[in-house]
């Protein structure tokens, strides 16, 4: 028998029965008949006459092309003939294996509404847990296990709470669609954040915004990078939304740059659009050739940076503790006293037993009153040159507790478990029950205090520059207040605390000796008063005042100036049409026309006289609250140059609080038990905690339906 079969006149098969082998003929996969003399004879005989009638049966050119090669639409093998069975499976065999898609397949509404439920369940748990910065897993999640960890528990929590919810989850789920698994929770994760990060671009559209940028070390020692966008919404409120947080392999400004650049391209924003730059004081951040701010200025010349004020305001009083001799020697022997009562559990909870005590005699006599987070007990604080505040707290924590420090020491110094603690315990008594060292508290307090209200304001997100160019003119002031008439007040209240905790006041009228002995720089004319107004108090306004006014005058001041324009407390007092025209025309020439430069003037002329006509915009206190007035009255409409021009100055950056705050949230979320969390795990999480408020107006449906779309699913989530 020859390798290749011979056609004969017989009808091929039937394409209706058999539509896999339409190319096969019925005679090429007959079955062979018994050979025999008569047959082989007039075979022979006749294979000339027939030659046109004959074929050769390419197998390789045809049936590849026929035969259904999806295992579920094909015939089975046993519907063919035998003898084409051979044939059929050696064409398979060539054709190699085939992967069914599943798009292929009808897919049916069975289950649909179980299906989503399901899943909407899962998603309410990973957003609690994103919000709470909770772990998602457990060790042990097997159905044996007392703990499945926070996913699984709160599913079963859910599940307790609904009938419902309990027929369709975990157990009672089929087992490719239990929407449990880490992977689904990883794309349920980033679905809901980025959808919070578009609900952020969209509100930020086609505007200016401007970017707050500082990196810190997480707890796996990796380098983030933490990026805040700073704009204006529609509705004339500042928002400082926090928008990625970047693992960086070294902090170089070119490479920080080509990160937040990759970062902004993924979402459409143009570096064009940046009007602002807030970073912190470090070389590689605010280098004028080759910093960070330096690189933007190079694309974009009207991004303009300024320096965060809260880092320079600490910078300030850092310098002034540094810079004045007694009062580096006061926060010495204040480390010094802090480090003897809190080194040690047993002393600290000896501190706060009779803080404890103290407070209950206070209230018996009626010397306190109590209430809602009064008297509340606390500790001592050391102070940090980098913590904002921790001078301060550190000063007023241990006025408050002055009685109660001395009165430990005291027992330290008696009772003290060794001859080491008992020495410090003294030398921390002598230090602190000396009349200058208390008079330095109290002046501390004092000139802290006027600062921390400025500190405090820095922190706000929607605080704008004019202001805080303002409070920062205000605290001067009340320091020069200070200086100039509040020595005999100040005095007076040292007096008598020095009397009620018995400690031992100098003559004021006495000649101040400098040192113990005879200097030859002494001066007899010198007195103790004069050497505690002159040398102690007023030194250290003057440094403080020095500092500030060194620390705020940089090269934004012009800009600063001409913005003051625009401020609109006192009634507009401040409002000089030259100098608002003037800015607009040299800060942010690429934001108005020559044209619209025209008509700016022309507007300012008419809302000059209407800010006075109209009781909407009297008793205006800050500029953001003259955007959101112009806003609501819908005059931004009519004034829309103005209006622009005050959304560029309000996107200038204040501070960089709102990036410590979310390298504080980053603490939370990375711990030492989840410091193996992937980058766009930990961006993910740090982004529905931080901006919780977006978060939780998504749909759970929105993400359902975005989840199907992501990519092929098993089960119908949408029809």
């Amino acid at each position: 028998m020859p390798n290749h079969c011979l056609m004969s006149d017989a009808e091929p098969l039937s394409q209706d029965s058999h539509p896999q082998a339409e190319s096969l003929t019925a005679e090429s996969l007959t079955a062979e008949p018994t050979p025999n003399a008569q047959s082989l004879d007039a075979a022979a005989d006749s294979s000339e006459q027939h030659a046109s009638k004959f074929q050769r049966f390419e197998v390789e050119e045809t049936r590849n092309t026929y035969l259904e090669r999806d295992p579920g639409l094909r015939h089975q093998i046993g519907t063919y003939s035998v003898n084409q069975r051979d044939d059929i499976r050696r064409e398979y065999i060539k054709m190699g294996p085939y992967q069914p898609k599943l798009r292929d397949y009808p897919l049916t509404n069975d289950g649909m509404q179980e299906h989503r439920l399901r899943l909407k369940t899962s998603i309410i748990a990973v957003k609690w847990l994103a919000k709470q910065a909770c772990a998602f897993r457990g060790h042990d999640e097997s159905v044996n296990s007392r703990n499945r960890g926070n996913f699984i528990e709160l599913i079963k929590h859910s599940a307790e709470c609904s009938k419902e919810i309990a027929q369709v989850v975990l157990e009672n789920a089929p087992s490719y669609t239990k929407y449990t698994s880490s992977d689904i929770q990883k794309e349920l994760l980033n679905i809901l954040a980025n959808k919070v990060r578009n609900k952020i671009r969209r509100e930020l559209g086609d505007g200016k915004f401007c970017i707050l940028v500082d990196e810190a070390l997480d707890e796996s020692d990796k380098e983030q990078m933490a990026i805040i966008l700073r704009y204006v919404d529609c509705d004339g409120y500042i928002r400082e939304c926090f928008f990625e947080v970047v693992n960086v392999m070294e902090t170089t400004a070119v490479t920080l740059k080509k990160e937040i650049c990759n970062v902004l391209a993924r979402y459409d924003l143009l570096v064009e659009n940046i009007r602002g730059q807030g970073y912190d004081g470090a070389s590689n951040m605010r280098g004028a050739w080759n910093g960070l701010q330096a690189l933007f200025l190079k694309d974009c010349p009207y991004a303009y940076y300024i320096h965060c004020f809260a880092h320079q305001l600490q910078l300030a009083l850092v310098a002034a503790s540094n810079d004045v001799p007694d009062v580096w020697l006061f926060f010495s022997a204040l480390g010094s006293i802090v480090n003897v009562l809190t080194s040690s559990a047993k002393r600290l909870s000896e501190l706060k037993s009779v803080w404890e005590a103290e407070i209950i005699d206070l209230i018996a006599s009626g010397e306190v009153q109590t209430g809602t987070g009064a008297n509340q007990i606390h500790t001592l604080q050391r102070p940090g040159a980098t913590r904002w505040s921790s001078h301060f707290r550190s000063v007023s924590r241990l006025l408050d507790l002055f009685s109660v420090v001395h009165k430990v020491l005291g027992k330290l110094v008696e009772c003290g478990p060794n001859n080491n603690i008992r020495g410090e315990a003294k030398g921390a008594c002598e230090s602190m029950i000396s009349f200058k060292f208390v008079f330095i508290l109290h002046l501390l307090n004092k000139v802290l205090g006027m600062s921390d209200l400025l500190c405090q304001a820095l922190q706000v997100k929607s605080q704008d520059i004019l202001n805080v160019v303002h409070l920062v003119s205000t605290t001067k002031k009340l320091l020069q207040r200070l200086r100039d008439n509040g020595w005999e007040t100040f005095i007076e209240n040292v007096v008598l605390f020095c009397e009620k905790n018995e400690i031992d006041m100098p003559d004021m009228k006495a000649h101040h000796m400098k040192g113990r002995g005879r200097s030859c720089q002494q001066n007899d004319y010198i007195t103790v008063e004069h050497y505690y107004h002159y040398d102690i108090f007023n030194t250290v306004i003057d440094f403080q005042l020095m500092e500030l006014n060194n620390r705020f005058t940089e090269q934004t001041l012009e800009l600063l100036t001409l913005s003051s324009a625009l401020n609109p407390i006192d009634a507009f007092k401040s409002f000089k049409i030259e100098d608002i025209c003037s800015l607009a025309e040299r800060f942010y020439p690429e934001d108005f026309t020559k044209i619209e430069l025209q008509a700016l003037r022309r507007q300012l002329e008419c809302f000059e006289i209407d800010i006075h006509s109209l009781q909407e915009f009297q008793n205006i206190t800050s500029l953001s609250e003259l955007c959101r007035r112009l806003v609501e009255t819908r005059k931004s409409q009519i004034y829309f140059l103005l209006d622009r021009l005050i959304r560029l100055v309000l996107t200038l950056p204040v501070s960089t609080a709102t990036t410590e705050r979310a390298f504080s949230a980053m603490k939370l979320i990375k711990t030492t038990h989840r410091n193996k969390m992937e980058n766009e795990f930990l961006s993910d999480c740090m982004v529905i905690y931080i901006e919780r408020e977006i978060a939780d107006n998504i749909d759970s449906d929105a993400i359902v339906d975005e989840f199907s779309f992501l990519k092929n699913r098993r089960t119908q989530l949408r029809q």
